[in-house]
């Protein structure tokens, strides 16, 4: 385990792990497991879009190896978790045609998942197992909802913390900046409000690091933040950063808790310089 972030708001850990292929795949589907058995969808509230207990799992590449390899850990994860009774839909590369987005599968959450699969609406590859000759589930489970299961390149999970600006401005600052609307390539955002921390934040993925810089994402954001009459006052990074992510950058985004063991290159070597994957 490299890492782990989680807050009451989001109510949710992301942990971040490394391994060889099949040491992670096992502990994919313990994960799974222990998931089913301890967490009730039916009672989970968060700020963050969800559909299930394991709610995203992307295998990511690293090192020499190849994507297709990670798409098929994925496939085959996602296997072994449909054969716990939790419905796993692919994404990303892993999907058919690949490039489904996690956005496509959250809309609406867990609640409305399991209504829509009830009525008999639930989608031809659900649990993204047809195609694989594998009983596909056409549920989402009761308890537990469903499992997005992906292979993806890096990417960076990003919160920009904003003060004395209104929500519903902060909505209008994150809709200019997606790639949906028109924005930066690659970029998923939406405005939050963290009530336990009393924090307001533009929530963001970046899909597309080694091409659409963050520096001038956070750039846009402060210069609309600064018109509008507020101000930035931090970034909160969600798991480890890609290796662009340097000391500079971190120290001029104000990056909370900055150490270069959140550089993921620095992680990978350490790992492999331990003896990891012999």
């Amino acid at each position: 385990m490299l890492h782990t972030t989680r807050d009451p708001d989001h109510n949710r850990c992301v942990v971040t792990v490394i391994g060889g292929p099949d040491q992670v795949e096992d502990g994919a589907v313990a994960a799974a497991r222990i998931a089913l058995e301890r967490i009730d969808m039916r009672v989970h509230r968060g700020v963050h879009p969800r559909v299930g207990a394991l709610d995203v799992l992307p295998f990511v590449p690293l090192r020499a190896m190849e994507m297709s390899r990670a798409v098929a850990l994925a496939r085959r994860a996602a296997a072994r978790i449909g054969r716990l009774g939790i419905p796993a839909y692919y994404y990303g590369c892993a999907s058919e045609p690949a490039g489904r987005t996690l956005a496509s599968i959250r809309r609406g959450g867990f609640e409305a998942l399991v209504p829509r699969a009830a009525a008999g609406r639930a989608e031809a590859d659900v649990a993204g197992l047809a195609r694989d000759g594998t009983a596909a589930h056409r549920f989402a489970h009761p308890t537990a909802g469903a499992a997005c299961v992906g292979a993806r390149r890096v990417l960076l999970a990003w919160n920009v913390d904003i003060e004395g600006v209104a929500l519903v401005n902060v909505r209008r600052i994150a809709a200019t900046i997606r790639e949906a609307d028109g924005g930066f390539r690659g970029l998923r955002a939406m405005a939050v409000f963290l009530a336990e921390q009393s924090r307001t934040q533009v929530s963001m993925n970046l899909e597309t690091p080694e091409t659409t810089d963050p520096m001038e994402v956070f750039e846009a954001i402060e210069r609309d933040v600064t018109r509008r009459g507020g101000r930035v006052v931090g970034t909160e990074v969600i798991g480890l950063v890609p290796d662009s992510v340097t000391d500079t950058v971190a120290r001029t985004m104000g990056i909370r808790d900055w150490s270069r063991d959140r550089i993921l290159g620095r992680r990978v070597d350490a790992w492999v310089a331990a003896g990891g994957g012999r």
